[in-house]
């Protein structure tokens, strides 16, 4: 079996008297892609976050390569060699999409290798004809893009992305769909998100959440056969 690179124990957030996540148990191996799902207010964000350092949990551990990281900082985590992809980026506008790069190349390499890694970044995400673009006139999917490839450029072992094709184009999707695959090759990828056409195109094991607690956990295709699922969770979507 693959190492086991990611892990929760009993994971719970409480926000007063509201669980937000409940006791969650969670593993994730090396070069596994996982999608999260549910709809709002299920516990995926919650459960996500506290994975990422963005909140600090209750109660409950989290794990990376067997190392405790509950409440770890989210720069701290990033220095492990994890990517991480929030639904607000931390980008420069002001700056091109390779000055955006090489910034995030250069916390891991020299200046000449931060360089390389940049501009193979960008020729695997076919932002070539952009790369001397400012971020800020870009479009959205565009955006999202370059933001995978400040993720990218570190080489992580595990990447975790909140929502990456939210907002994007059909074609838009299907280049990061291509993208995320790659990735799998040398990283896990913890997904979460709602367009489940997306889903469907990219995921082999889903974890559904309902109420703050895992509720399935299976293939995607029998995840979305699922009766209770598709009628909790998905409705006419899943169709």
């Amino acid at each position: 079996m693959a190492e086991v690179v990611l892990e929760t124990q009993a994971l719970t957030m409480r926000f007063g008297g509201v669980v937000a996540s409940d006791n969650v148990n969670f593993k994730l191996r090396a070069r596994e892609l996982r999608c999260l799902i549910g709809p709002n207010g299920a516990g995926k964000s919650t459960f996500f976050k506290c994975v990422t350092g963005l909140l600090t949990p209750t109660e409950g551990q989290v794990f990376m390569r067997g190392q405790e990281t509950t409440g770890w900082m989210p720069h701290q985590i990033a220095s492990l060699g994890v990517g991480i992809k929030t639904q607000t980026p931390n980008v420069m506008d002001y700056l091109s999409v390779f000055e955006n790069i090489w910034l995030a190349a250069r916390r891991f390499h020299s200046v000449d290798e931060a360089k390389h890694k940049a501009e193979a970044v960008i020729d695997r995400l076919a932002l070539n004809s952009i790369a001397r673009s400012d971020l800020g006139n870009l479009a959205h999917g565009e955006r999202q893009r370059v933001e995978l490839g400040l993720v990218a450029v570190g080489d992580p072992w595990l990447v975790l992305l909140d929502e990456p094709a939210a907002g994007m184009s059909a074609e838009d999707v299907e280049r990061m769909t291509e993208i995320i695959h790659e990735l799998t090759k040398i990283a896990a990828v913890v997904i979460v998100e709602h367009d489940m056409q997306f889903i469907r195109s990219i995921a082999e094991t889903v974890t559904v959440f309902h109420q703050g607690a895992v509720l399935m956990e299976d293939h995607v295709d029998k995840v979305m056969s699922d009766e209770t699922v598709r009628n909790v969770y998905l409705g006419k979507k899943a169709g």
